[in-house]
């Protein structure tokens, strides 16, 4: 059974008596691995397997626990993406960085995940200063319109999950031979700031446009989302824009923006593409503009390459290859 809730035309929320059973736990919303190594760093694949009432499922909100840090979440096609980023309870350690903010909570919005249909939501992150045998709980909000089901009920320490109506997604803690160490480098897409990864591959030139320094970053395999990165410079005295890109490596690549404001940040895709100002030099970037690889056929690996076709409005067709650098963009 689930919490439903109605949402008012002014969005307040409304409690009202659920009368739904599910046969198994297994109508609830639950992690893929519900099992993380101490000091690791995981993907936490959220499941959600129906809608709420038999309406499809157009947001997903996920609340991140204490001891879940760093966490950046995979893109999805369809929705807009917004991290809200708040204070940690305590002090963390990322290479040698003293970090106490990042993200607490994250939503995938504006979708629409028919009840027919199953999807899973994914959050990159590490796991600190937790001892084995703890587990974390990641309350979710899943909406459908102005209907809401929330997945938050946590026991308490002791008590058992099993009965509850809407418990909270569950990730058990263990201990394991890699205790102490960081995976970074092999964990799915980084999408924080590279600073100083030194471009790959040759400039290409077109008309007035110069594009360099192209870059794309390792994937886990089986992972679906890559990203990819390298500057444009117009050296004209007219404008230009980037329509549009493909590439033979994925079944779509979109075109992306990714703006904090308010410690929310948000990426959305930009469907009109990038302007180039006459005399301006634009930057794709982790953390800001980027190019979004969906439906990627192999995953992307460190040391091989991916092919780009970059389409401008004046300039035409540009050809560009991609370096693939290490999930951190080295």
């Amino acid at each position: 059974m689930k919490t439903i809730k109605k949402l008012g035309k002014s969005f307040g929320l409304a409690a009202i008596l659920c009368m739904t059973a599910f046969a198994s736990a297994e109508a609830h919303v639950t992690f893929l691995d519900r099992e993380a190594k101490q000091d690791s760093t995981i993907l936490a694949t959220l499941q959600v397997p129906h809608g709420c009432d038999g309406k499809a499922t157009t947001e997903v909100r996920v609340k991140l626990p204490e001891g879940f840090v760093f966490a950046k979440p995979q893109p999805k096609a369809g929705w807009e993406l917004e991290v809200i980023k708040g204070d940690y309870q305590k002090t963390y350690d990322n290479h040698g960085d003293k970090v106490k903010t990042g993200a607490i909570e994250v939503r995938w919005k504006n979708g629409n995940l028919s009840d027919d249909f199953y999807d899973t939501f994914v959050i990159q992150g590490k796991v600190s200063g937790v001892e084995a045998g703890t587990s974390l709980a990641f309350p979710v909000t899943q909406m459908c319109g102005d209907t809401v089901a929330a997945w938050d009920q946590v026991a308490k320490e002791g008590g058992d999950a099993h009965g509850m109506k809407s418990p909270a997604p569950l990730l058990k803690v263990v201990a394991g031979e890699d205790h102490g160490h960081d995976h970074d480098d092999m964990a799915g897409m980084d999408m924080s700031g590279m600073g100083g990864a030194a471009p790959a591959g040759e400039t290409v030139k077109a008309g007035d446009l110069e594009v360099s320094g192209g870059f794309a970053k390792a994937m886990l395999p089986g992972q679906p989302v890559g990203g990819g990165f390298f500057t444009v410079k117009n050296n004209g005295q007219a404008d230009d824009r980037l329509v549009s890109v493909s590439s033979p490596a994925a079944g779509e690549v979109q075109i992306h923006e990714m703006v904090t404001k308010d410690n929310v940040m948000r990426m959305r895709q930009l469907k009109d593409g990038i302007a180039i100002g006459a005399g301006e030099t634009v930057k794709l970037e982790p953390g800001n503009l980027h190019l979004m690889f969906q439906k990627v056929k192999t995953p992307f690996k460190q040391g091989d390459t991916v092919p780009v076709t970059l389409t401008f409005e004046k300039a035409g067709k540009v050809d560009l290859v991609l370096q693939i650098l290490s999930a951190q963009g080295k």
